[in-house]
């Protein structure tokens, strides 16, 4: 009877288990499978801005649009620390960090217990730090090699983005950098997370101290437009509001003097996104880095980078598969199979790839029969306790040995069980997002297969309908439990999709059609907007509105009468002084969650 017991008892243990790794997994796929949807879009709107240029009424001054205030320029690099000190004053009541040049570790461990205590480093330090970091890159190449021994370990971390307690529990565990404790960073510092300035300045100042010992990779979010749509130029306008044009301005120069990729012993090749079968390290190297810049108004198609080896290198990813295709899922770069891997190898003499760039719920993944890892260094990326971080540690012998730590707040005092259902929780809220911002093409395509006009279809038809709309390769007949109701005979009620859910509305001008596509592209607009204002006021002409509005619809081809979007324009006038608040205007066309908002 006890060993009839113990076995039921560990049968219900491995189930209950299986079926929380299920709900886990899924979870994760959602969430990816939306981010890299996110990236698609991110791909339209760099394309749009290049028939924005081809196809306005007046395109001098779209160009100078691009380099208006809000889309940030170089700095002089006149401006010296000297000068910066002149211009820029820092008040006795600043309690935190006062920097001077060149910089020492007291001044690193300084920062560091600032930043631990939320404090902001002062503008005009800030921006003498960026102008050494920019002066120093400037002296590095395009690949830079390194070399191991046993007293000297790399350390290789991945992904941060703006996760500065990632940064300190590495630190924590692993040691500061020095030069017997050497580290590579391999790009994505910034976006997503709420301290990406304070992760810059940190890695920045480690670089002017040891120059020789910390190496920075360039990501593909060490850039322009990344940043407006991710939260990093955001961040840096909320925390800067008086310099915040000047630090970006630098920050933009900064970025394209990052070094692309570094070589270990010869053997190991590091860089962010991955390779292509069209990869050439010779050229790379000999590239000029710093004009691979992210100009719009060079007509740039994708991502604001003008070259496919920048761009593959930076957006790739490994599969299983052999060959060398397009990225699809992300809208940029190429999935690289084991040959593409193998012919690189062969004819640089490598041994190991190690990239960034992709989220991994342990921190890390072997691929390519060992010969590619990728390493993600953000620890609960997507939601508290979704995922582990891990860097890898390197000697001569080149055998990676794999960390991996999470930073926990508040996921200890959960159980598995719990973990599990909040970060079920918050994927199935941006999917259901996801889902109502299509609510017109879903209910055509569940139509489609209900012949009868029932309001109700099969499991598979829905999930098909699901797919054809939304494009995002996720298990739905597995999700329709958590999607939609099903009747008692088994079909499921397509139109219950959407009952948790409504769409903010400010005026009874906009109607549901266009509603919906000014909620389901608000992210796009809000980027466009922002760089149409010239001086970061919050404010546009209505003629500009409208202008841009019918370029980026025709763009899409997306079916809206004019006449309603100019009612809706007017209406929202309030002073009738031709200008509207756009972020007001478009913060009001956002998904509400129905329980809630009851439930606040």
């Amino acid at each position: 009877t006890v060993i009839r017991a113990a076995i039921l008892i560990q049968k219900w243990y491995r189930f209950t288990m299986a079926r929380l790794e299920m709900r886990r997994r899924y979870s994760l796929s959602i969430f990816q499978s939306i981010e890299y949807a996110d990236e698609q879009d991110q791909l339209q709107l760099s394309n749009f801005f290049t028939f924005m240029l081809d196809h306005c009424t007046h395109p001098d001054s779209v160009s100078q649009i691009f380099t208006s205030p809000s889309a940030p320029q170089v700095v002089d690099e006149g401006l010296c620390l000297k000068e910066f000190e002149k211009e820029i004053d820092v008040p006795d009541s600043y309690y935190g960090p006062r920097l001077s040049f060149p910089l020492t570790v007291e001044d690193a461990n300084a920062l560091l217990h600032a930043f631990r205590n939320e404090q902001l480093l002062h503008a005009r330090y800030v921006l003498q730090l960026l102008s050494e970091t920019r002066r120093v890159l400037k002296e590095m190449p395009n690949i830079t090699h390194l070399s191991t021994s046993y007293s000297k370990e790399i350390t290789v971390c991945g992904d941060l983005h703006g996760n500065l307690d990632d940064l300190l529990l590495i630190f924590y565990k692993n040691g500061l950098p020095s030069e017997q404790n050497r580290y590579v960073f391999n790009g994505d510092f910034v976006d997503r997370g709420k301290n990406s300035m304070e992760i810059l300045i940190i890695l920045f100042a480690f670089l002017l101290i040891y120059p020789n010992d910390l190496h920075l990779n360039r990501g593909n979010h060490e850039d322009y437009i990344m940043n407006l749509r991710y939260g990093f130029t955001k961040e840096v306008s909320k925390k800067y509001k008086d310099h915040w044009k000047q630090i970006l301005c630098l920050l933009r120069d900064v970025f394209s003097w990052l070094p692309l990729a570094t070589i270990i012993d010869s053997k190991v090749l590091i860089l962010h996104g991955g390779i292509s079968d069209t990869t050439d390290l010779d050229f790379l190297n000999a590239l000029e880095r710093n004009k691979v810049r992210d100009h719009i108004h060079m007509r740039v198609i994708f991502f604001s980078f003008k070259n496919f080896a920048i761009l593959d290198i930076l957006w790739s990813d490994p599969r299983s598969q052999n060959g060398c295709t397009p990225n699809k899922c992300r809208g940029g770069g190429c999935y690289f199979g084991p040959d593409v891997t193998a012919k690189l190898f062969e004819r640089y003499n490598l041994k190991m790839l190690i990239r960034s760039h992709e989220f991994k719920p342990e921190g890390y993944e072997i691929s390519h029969d060992g010969k590619v890892i990728t390493i993600f260094s953000a620890s609960n990326y997507y939601e508290e306790g979704s995922n582990r971080g891990a860097y890898i540690k390197l000697n001569p012998e080149l055998t990676p040995r794999f960390v991996q730590y999470q930073v926990s707040k508040y996921t200890r005092r959960q159980n598995l069980r719990e973990r599990v259902g909040t970060i079920e929780s918050s994927a199935l809220k941006s999917l259901r997002e996801k889902i109502y911002a299509h609510r017109s093409e879903l209910t055509s395509a569940f139509a489609q297969y209900d012949i009868n006009g029932t309001g109700r279809i099969s499991v598979n038809d829905w999930a098909a309908a699901m797919e054809s709309v939304l494009q995002l390769e996720l298990p739905w007949r597995m999700l329709r439990s958590q999607l939609a109701q099903m009747n008692p005979d088994g079909e499921v009620d397509f139109m219950s999709c959407f009952y948790d859910l409504k769409m903010g509305q400010p005026t009874k001008e906009a109607q549901p059609a266009l509603a919906e596509t000014l909620c389901r592209y608000r992210k796009d607009l809000e980027i466009i907007f922002n760089i149409i204002d010239k001086d970061h006021s919050g404010l546009i002409s209505l003629e500009e509105f409208s202008q841009t509005w019918r370029l980026f619809t025709s763009h899409l081809g997306i079916d809206v009468q004019d006449n309603s979007i100019d009612k809706l324009v007017l209406s929202i006038d309030y002073n009738k002084d031709g200008h509207i608040d756009f972020n007001e205007f478009l913060e009001a066309f956002h998904i509400v969650h129905r329980l809630e908002k009851k439930a606040t």
